[in-house]
């Protein structure tokens, strides 16, 4: 396995480490979940470079565009929770109340 794929491997697997065990706020929930869409954008790329056909360049500017929308979903969730509860912790959180 070449460093690169270990560095890359290594960096999705600290944004999964950091997304389960460090949820005490939503930003931070929510950088994990960016750290790790951009090591996949990353990776894709790399990717795209290594294969140098054209159908393969389309795949890491859609999955930017899907990055985008999920960080600006991620940031509306965090205003309205923000609003709502007063705090962005995950603790007070309760999923039987409406």
């Amino acid at each position: 396995m070449t460093p690169v794929r270990v560095t890359f491997m290594s960096a999705f697997a600290l944004g999964l480490l950091g997304l389960a065990l460090h949820r005490v706020h939503l930003i931070s929930a929510l950088l994990c979940l960016e750290a790790m869409m951009l090591t996949l954008y990353v990776t894709l790329s790399v990717w795209a470079l290594e294969h140098t056909s054209a159908s393969h360049i389309t795949c890491p500017l859609i999955l930017l565009a899907f990055s985008a929308c999920e960080a600006s979903a991620g940031l509306a969730l965090l205003v309205a929770m923000n609003r709502t509860h007063g705090s962005d912790s995950l603790q007070s959180l309760s999923l039987l109340q409406c």
